[in-house]
């Protein structure tokens, strides 16, 4: 015998969030491939300064993204099918994957917390690095120079915080982005750590703002999947 009344209306609901829960996990999916591929985070971070790599923390954190999407897309799946077809094994298997998935959440949220300035303190330091040898003359040191252009005409920036010394004008000539306009010359450029720092930091808001949406829809299909799953218990009994 199906669910009556309230009992219902709460299937009906569950099946709502669930398919907004499945479209979140369309949504985040979406949005970690545009980061994966996004072309200023890919030109930064597919460098390479000799034998040093650039680092790949952020990356890291982008493909849980694209494996935190796809498994959204599945258990929303699992709990319209089980809401639908009132079944409490899939309802109740739907439930332990989104306490799973919340724990996770949980986990990554407190990670990211932690360490949400050192994606853009690594890069900083990346840079720093292939700054120092663009400014050294030895001809086995230019792989430093077209690694700072790169990030120079990536995010439209020149320098670090502080350039100082007398050769300031000689490297900002070489090294900077030309500007078409006579005027732009005239208008000193923001420095790569400022660009740097909104970079990482814009994108790193926006998985953040992902997360907390997610994770409140995820506590009303908890509740509303246990709540369903005892109307179903009892509807079965009379």
């Amino acid at each position: 015998m199906g669910v009556e009344g309230c009992t219902k209306c709460i299937k009906y609901l569950l099946f709502v969030f669930n398919f907004i829960f499945w479209l979140a996990g369309g949504i985040i999916l979406g949005v970690a491939l545009w980061l994966r591929h996004d072309s200023q985070t890919t030109n930064i971070l597919y460098l390479q300064l000799g034998d040093k790599q650039a680092p790949n923390t952020f990356y890291v954190g982008i493909y849980i993204l694209i494996a935190v999407g796809a498994v959204m897309m599945f258990v929303g799946f699992l709990g319209c099918y089980g809401a639908i077809q009132e079944s409490q094994c899939l309802l109740g298997t739907f439930f332990t994957c989104l306490v799973i998935l919340f724990a996770c959440e949980v986990a990554a949220g407190i990670w990211g917390f932690v360490n949400k300035d050192q994606i853009a303190k690594d890069v900083k330091q990346f840079y720093d690095q292939a700054f120092q040898q663009a400014l050294m003359a030895e001809p086995d040191m230019n792989n430093g120079k077209a690694v700072v252009k790169t990030f120079h005409e990536t995010l439209d920036c020149c320098g670090p915080d502080n350039p100082t010394g007398i050769t300031t004008f000689l490297w900002k000539k070489d090294l900077c982005p030309r500007k078409d306009s006579i005027l732009d010359n005239f208008i000193e450029p923001p420095s790569c750590h400022r660009k740097i720092d909104e970079l990482f930091s814009g994108k790193l808001y926006l998985i953040g703002i992902a997360a907390i949406v997610v994770a409140v829809i995820m506590i009303f299909e908890m509740i509303l999947s246990m709540v369903l799953c005892c109307g179903i218990r009892n509807s079965s009994v009379y």
